[in-house]
């Protein structure tokens, strides 16, 4: 896997994946940015977040599960000193489907967490990570 940031501005980036995507990396105007982008302790987090629940879904219909929809709701504390690590990390899961078994949706998340999201094990680390979830039946 290969990515290049290349500096654009102030403290704007442009950051471009092996796999021929490309997104802008920008700071806050407190540091001298134009918010012309997410920052990259963010994209970090969204990172974590959708290798989580691509895990979550693949389970979940591995599982026979009929599951329609799946969001994760992150937030995150970081240390008071350099490096500012991210020291807490919280998900939230609202899985959408028909029938989905409670049961089958916390094994899901347990999985990923433990054993298949590269992302999430990496940022463990570092950060006391908790999940949560709930399940919203489709057509409700």
């Amino acid at each position: 896997m290969k990515s290049r940031v290349k500096w654009v501005e102030n403290i704007c980036f442009m950051a471009e994946s092996g796999s021929g995507h490309a997104m802008i990396m920008d700071g806050s105007p407190e540091i001298g940015g134009r918010n012309m982008g997410p920052r990259p302790m963010e994209l970090l987090l969204m990172g974590a977040g959708g290798c989580t629940s691509v895990d979550v879904v693949m389970i979940l219909q591995k599982s026979r599960q009929d599951v329609t929809g799946c969001e994760v709701d992150i937030s995150s504390e970081r240390a008071e000193e350099n490096p500012k690590v991210f020291t807490r990390i919280h998900m939230h899961f609202t899985v959408t489907g028909r029938g989905l078994k409670p049961e089958t949706v916390e094994r899901a998340i347990k999985l990923s967490a433990e054993k298949y999201c590269s992302a999430s094990i990496m940022l463990g680390k570092t950060a006391a990570i908790t999940h949560d979830f709930e399940i919203i039946e489709a057509g409700a």
